[in-house]
């Protein structure tokens, strides 16, 4: 059995590594032949313009830091600059507060030093959820920085992979 930290929590698992089913490559190959390369090339760059114009957006907020910019692949990631009164883990559970899954992890070994949160701009995550989740990251900011205690650490960034409430979670 390996463990693997993945989105910062450890995750016991009996296969390799991040391996997968072979569904999604079969649905991608029907994506490319239905869209054609003209039309896949057009839908990628779709994301790769929304990641692109929200990462910078969310940079200019100020208390963040781009670790990537979704240039080259349409997701991002990025950390709380130094100093901040808040963790990525305290602005990821706000933002689940308002709807959005903005998952907060530290690096794999080695660099696990490194707090960061990651956002995947799919098909379907047009320019306008990108206002609507840069507005309610502005919402919850002031919020944030008005914290006087430490926050969340990383302890907040395990959660359950599917294995369902712990012991006694339900009221039994």
């Amino acid at each position: 059995m390996f463990r693997v930290n993945y989105l910062g929590g450890d995750m016991p698992t009996f296969a390799l590594n991040f391996s997968r089913p072979g569904g999604q490559v079969i649905a991608q190959y029907y994506n490319f032949l239905r869209l054609g390369r003209d039309g896949y090339r057009r839908v990628q760059q779709t994301c790769r313009d929304v990641a692109t114009s929200l990462a910078a957006r969310i940079d200019e907020l100020g208390p963040f830091r781009l670790l990537t910019d979704g240039s080259e692949l349409p997701v991002f990631a990025f950390t709380v600059a130094p100093g901040a009164a808040f963790s990525v883990f305290d602005v990821s559970a706000a933002l689940r507060e308002e709807g959005w899954l903005a998952p907060a992890s530290t690096f794999p070994g080695h660099r696990e030093d490194i707090e960061a949160l990651r956002i995947v701009v799919r098909n379907g995550f047009s320019h306008d959820l990108a206002d609507l989740l840069l507005d309610d990251l502005r919402r919850v900011l002031p919020r944030l920085a008005s914290r006087t205690g430490t926050g969340r650490g990383r302890e907040a960034a395990s959660f359950a992979h599917g294995a369902g409430p712990p012991a006694g979670a339900d009221g039994r």
